[in-house]
Protein backbone atom coordinates (compact mmCIF):
# COMPACT_ATOMS: atom_id res chain seq x y z
CA UNK A 1 0.00 0.00 0.00
CA UNK A 2 1.24 3.55 -0.70
CA UNK A 3 -0.89 5.04 2.81
CA UNK A 4 -0.60 1.52 4.93
CA UNK A 5 -1.63 3.34 8.13
CA UNK A 6 -4.47 5.27 6.82
CA UNK A 7 -8.40 4.77 6.27
CA UNK A 8 -10.60 6.26 3.88
CA UNK A 9 -13.17 8.34 6.25
CA UNK A 10 -14.86 10.67 3.51
CA UNK A 11 -15.84 10.57 -0.01
CA UNK A 12 -17.40 13.43 -2.00
CA UNK A 13 -18.29 14.50 -5.61
CA UNK A 14 -16.95 17.31 -7.11
CA UNK A 15 -19.11 19.27 -9.97
CA UNK A 16 -16.66 20.34 -12.54
CA UNK A 17 -18.99 21.19 -15.06
CA UNK A 18 -21.84 20.14 -17.45
CA UNK A 19 -21.20 19.30 -20.48
CA UNK A 20 -23.92 18.83 -23.96
CA UNK A 21 -22.63 16.20 -26.19
CA UNK A 22 -23.88 17.30 -29.45
CA UNK A 23 -27.12 18.78 -30.26
CA UNK A 24 -29.91 16.54 -28.88
CA UNK A 25 -28.07 13.57 -27.59
CA UNK A 26 -27.14 13.78 -23.93
CA UNK A 27 -25.89 16.59 -21.14
CA UNK A 28 -23.75 15.34 -18.95
CA UNK A 29 -21.55 16.37 -15.25
CA UNK A 30 -18.04 15.95 -15.28
CA UNK A 31 -17.27 14.88 -11.63
CA UNK A 32 -13.99 14.64 -9.44
CA UNK A 33 -14.11 13.04 -6.52
CA UNK A 34 -12.29 14.20 -2.92
CA UNK A 35 -10.91 11.24 -0.65
CA UNK A 36 -9.94 11.94 2.66
CA UNK A 37 -8.31 9.83 5.07
CA UNK A 38 -7.99 10.00 8.85
CA UNK A 39 -4.90 11.27 9.06
CA UNK A 40 -6.26 14.33 6.89
CA UNK A 41 -4.96 13.44 3.72
CA UNK A 42 -6.72 14.53 0.45
CA UNK A 43 -6.59 12.37 -2.35
CA UNK A 44 -8.28 14.03 -5.79
CA UNK A 45 -9.57 11.44 -8.23
CA UNK A 46 -9.91 13.08 -11.78
CA UNK A 47 -9.26 17.27 -12.28
CA UNK A 48 -11.78 18.28 -14.47
CA UNK A 49 -11.20 20.44 -17.94
CA UNK A 50 -8.64 22.59 -18.26
CA UNK A 51 -9.00 26.42 -16.34
CA UNK A 52 -9.08 28.17 -19.86
CA UNK A 53 -12.61 26.73 -20.49
CA UNK A 54 -13.94 28.87 -17.54
CA UNK A 55 -12.56 32.12 -18.74
CA UNK A 56 -13.35 31.95 -22.63
CA UNK A 57 -14.68 28.44 -23.32
CA UNK A 58 -15.35 29.43 -26.60
CA UNK A 59 -11.93 30.20 -27.91
CA UNK A 60 -10.39 26.82 -25.80
CA UNK A 61 -12.76 24.84 -27.69
CA UNK A 62 -11.54 26.03 -31.19
CA UNK A 63 -7.90 25.48 -30.55
CA UNK A 64 -9.16 21.94 -29.00
CA UNK A 65 -11.87 21.16 -31.59
CA UNK A 66 -13.74 20.18 -28.76
CA UNK A 67 -16.35 21.65 -29.90
CA UNK A 68 -16.77 19.60 -33.06
CA UNK A 69 -17.77 17.24 -30.46
CA UNK A 70 -19.86 19.08 -27.87
CA UNK A 71 -20.18 21.97 -25.92
CA UNK A 72 -19.84 22.84 -21.71
CA UNK A 73 -23.23 24.62 -21.17
CA UNK A 74 -22.32 25.25 -17.38
CA UNK A 75 -18.30 25.52 -15.99
CA UNK A 76 -17.45 28.53 -13.82
CA UNK A 77 -14.31 29.28 -12.36
CA UNK A 78 -16.29 27.42 -9.08
CA UNK A 79 -16.28 24.33 -11.59
CA UNK A 80 -12.26 24.42 -12.06
CA UNK A 81 -10.64 21.72 -9.92
CA UNK A 82 -9.08 24.70 -8.02
CA UNK A 83 -12.65 26.14 -7.36
CA UNK A 84 -14.01 23.49 -6.67
CA UNK A 85 -11.92 22.49 -3.61
CA UNK A 86 -12.03 26.35 -2.74
CA UNK A 87 -15.58 25.92 -2.22
CA UNK A 88 -14.58 23.55 0.16
CA UNK A 89 -12.43 25.62 2.29
CA UNK A 90 -9.63 23.67 0.28
CA UNK A 91 -6.78 25.08 -2.12
CA UNK A 92 -4.94 23.05 -4.55
CA UNK A 93 -2.05 22.91 -2.60
CA UNK A 94 -4.09 20.62 0.15
CA UNK A 95 -4.07 17.84 -2.26
CA UNK A 96 -1.13 15.17 -1.78
CA UNK A 97 -1.65 12.73 -4.22
CA UNK A 98 -3.60 12.82 -7.56
CA UNK A 99 -5.68 9.83 -9.27
CA UNK A 100 -6.00 9.88 -12.77
CA UNK A 101 -8.65 7.27 -14.11
CA UNK A 102 -7.24 8.30 -17.99
CA UNK A 103 -5.83 11.44 -19.26
CA UNK A 104 -8.33 12.83 -21.78
CA UNK A 105 -9.13 16.60 -21.42
CA UNK A 106 -12.49 15.71 -18.54
CA UNK A 107 -9.98 14.20 -16.72
CA UNK A 108 -6.53 15.99 -17.27
CA UNK A 109 -6.91 18.93 -18.07
CA UNK A 110 -6.01 20.67 -14.29
CA UNK A 111 -3.36 18.60 -13.87
CA UNK A 112 -0.52 20.47 -14.41
CA UNK A 113 -1.83 22.41 -10.92
CA UNK A 114 -0.61 19.71 -8.73
CA UNK A 115 2.91 19.24 -9.46
CA UNK A 116 3.71 18.93 -5.74
CA UNK A 117 0.85 16.12 -5.35
CA UNK A 118 2.06 12.50 -6.07
CA UNK A 119 0.12 11.48 -9.28
CA UNK A 120 -1.34 7.75 -9.87
CA UNK A 121 -2.00 5.84 -13.23
CA UNK A 122 -1.59 2.82 -15.01
CA UNK A 123 1.79 2.68 -16.20
CA UNK A 124 -0.01 2.41 -19.79
CA UNK A 125 -1.33 5.79 -19.17
CA UNK A 126 1.86 7.38 -18.32
CA UNK A 127 4.03 5.23 -21.22
CA UNK A 128 2.34 7.71 -23.87
CA UNK A 129 4.81 10.71 -24.90
CA UNK A 130 1.76 13.42 -23.74
CA UNK A 131 -1.94 13.09 -22.33
CA UNK A 132 -4.30 11.71 -24.66
CA UNK A 133 -6.70 15.38 -24.11
CA UNK A 134 -8.64 15.13 -27.14
CA UNK A 135 -8.58 13.81 -30.79
CA UNK A 136 -5.33 14.18 -32.38
CA UNK A 137 -4.48 17.08 -30.04
CA UNK A 138 -1.87 16.65 -27.43
CA UNK A 139 -1.02 20.07 -26.53
CA UNK A 140 -0.67 18.99 -22.30
CA UNK A 141 2.67 17.41 -21.38
CA UNK A 142 3.15 15.72 -17.95
CA UNK A 143 3.83 17.93 -15.23
CA UNK A 144 6.95 17.76 -13.85
CA UNK A 145 5.95 15.82 -10.61
CA UNK A 146 6.51 12.39 -8.61
CA UNK A 147 4.44 9.75 -10.42
CA UNK A 148 3.53 6.34 -9.15
CA UNK A 149 2.49 3.65 -11.74
CA UNK A 150 -0.32 0.84 -11.37
CA UNK A 151 0.07 -2.02 -13.40
CA UNK A 152 -2.45 -4.28 -11.64
CA UNK A 153 -5.48 -3.90 -8.78
CA UNK A 154 -3.58 -1.90 -6.06
CA UNK A 155 -4.64 -1.11 -2.91
CA UNK A 156 -3.46 2.64 -2.32
CA UNK A 157 -4.74 2.56 1.86
CA UNK A 158 -7.40 1.13 3.76
CA UNK A 159 -10.88 1.53 1.57
CA UNK A 160 -9.16 2.70 -1.34
CA UNK A 161 -8.32 0.07 -4.24
CA UNK A 162 -7.32 0.90 -8.14
CA UNK A 163 -8.78 -1.12 -10.32
CA UNK A 164 -7.00 -1.31 -14.16
CA UNK A 165 -10.11 -1.43 -16.54
CA UNK A 166 -8.83 -0.92 -20.10
CA UNK A 167 -10.78 -0.40 -23.24
CA UNK A 168 -11.96 3.59 -23.34
CA UNK A 169 -8.60 3.75 -23.35
CA UNK A 170 -5.56 1.46 -22.84
CA UNK A 171 -4.85 2.94 -19.82
CA UNK A 172 -7.83 3.19 -18.25
CA UNK A 173 -8.62 2.86 -13.98
CA UNK A 174 -11.79 2.66 -11.46
CA UNK A 175 -11.47 2.71 -8.20
CA UNK A 176 -13.20 0.94 -5.43
CA UNK A 177 -13.83 3.20 -2.36
CA UNK A 178 -14.92 1.77 0.95
CA UNK A 179 -15.90 4.33 3.50
CA UNK A 180 -18.00 3.51 6.79
CA UNK A 181 -20.55 1.04 6.07
CA UNK A 182 -20.82 2.22 2.13
CA UNK A 183 -18.65 1.02 -1.28
CA UNK A 184 -18.25 3.03 -3.84
CA UNK A 185 -17.43 1.74 -7.42
CA UNK A 186 -16.10 5.15 -9.34
CA UNK A 187 -16.31 2.98 -13.05
CA UNK A 188 -15.21 6.78 -14.67
CA UNK A 189 -14.91 5.78 -18.45
CA UNK A 190 -14.74 2.60 -18.22
CA UNK A 191 -18.74 2.29 -17.68
CA UNK A 192 -19.59 6.29 -18.79
CA UNK A 193 -23.27 5.53 -19.12
CA UNK A 194 -25.47 2.58 -17.97
CA UNK A 195 -26.41 2.88 -21.72
CA UNK A 196 -23.03 1.93 -22.62
CA UNK A 197 -22.89 -1.90 -22.50
CA UNK A 198 -25.77 -2.71 -24.84
CA UNK A 199 -24.52 0.01 -27.21
CA UNK A 200 -21.50 -1.93 -27.49
CA UNK A 201 -19.35 0.57 -26.21
CA UNK A 202 -18.97 3.07 -28.90
CA UNK A 203 -16.98 5.89 -27.26
CA UNK A 204 -13.93 3.23 -26.34
CA UNK A 205 -11.09 3.12 -28.00
CA UNK A 206 -11.33 -1.17 -27.75
CA UNK A 207 -15.17 -1.83 -27.55
CA UNK A 208 -13.72 -5.53 -27.11
CA UNK A 209 -11.14 -5.29 -24.03
CA UNK A 210 -14.05 -2.24 -22.53
CA UNK A 211 -16.71 -4.81 -22.71
CA UNK A 212 -14.47 -6.84 -20.80
CA UNK A 213 -13.29 -4.60 -18.23
CA UNK A 214 -17.58 -3.10 -17.16
CA UNK A 215 -17.81 -6.98 -16.55
CA UNK A 216 -14.98 -6.94 -14.25
CA UNK A 217 -16.07 -3.83 -12.34
CA UNK A 218 -19.79 -4.80 -12.37
CA UNK A 219 -18.95 -8.38 -10.88
CA UNK A 220 -16.58 -6.53 -8.12
CA UNK A 221 -19.75 -4.26 -7.70
CA UNK A 222 -22.20 -7.15 -7.23
CA UNK A 223 -19.28 -8.93 -4.92
CA UNK A 224 -19.01 -5.75 -2.70
CA UNK A 225 -22.73 -4.54 -2.89
CA UNK A 226 -21.00 -1.46 -4.27
CA UNK A 227 -23.15 1.79 -5.13
CA UNK A 228 -22.20 2.04 -9.03
CA UNK A 229 -21.07 5.84 -10.13
CA UNK A 230 -20.56 6.18 -14.09
CA UNK A 231 -18.34 8.47 -15.41
CA UNK A 232 -21.18 10.69 -17.05
CA UNK A 233 -24.53 9.26 -16.76
CA UNK A 234 -27.23 11.77 -17.70
CA UNK A 235 -29.78 10.69 -14.52
CA UNK A 236 -27.06 10.53 -12.05
CA UNK A 237 -26.29 14.29 -12.92
CA UNK A 238 -29.04 16.63 -10.95
CA UNK A 239 -27.67 15.03 -7.66
CA UNK A 240 -24.15 13.89 -8.15
CA UNK A 241 -22.24 17.05 -7.76
CA UNK A 242 -23.50 17.00 -4.10
CA UNK A 243 -23.23 13.58 -3.07
CA UNK A 244 -20.80 12.71 -0.27
CA UNK A 245 -19.81 9.34 1.74
CA UNK A 246 -20.34 8.18 4.48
Amino acid sequence: MTLPQETVTALRTLDLGLFDVGPGKRRILCPGFLITTNAGRRILFDTGFPPAYATDERAAAAADGLDRFGRLVDFTAAQTAEGALALLGLRVSDISHVILSHSHIDHVGSLPLFPHAEIILTATERAEPAPLYFGVNRPMAWPQARYRTVKRATQICNGLRLIPTPGHTAGHMSALVTVGGSCVMLTADAINRVSEPAEGFPDADDPILAAKSAAKVMRIARQTGAEVIYGHEPTQAATLGRRSWP
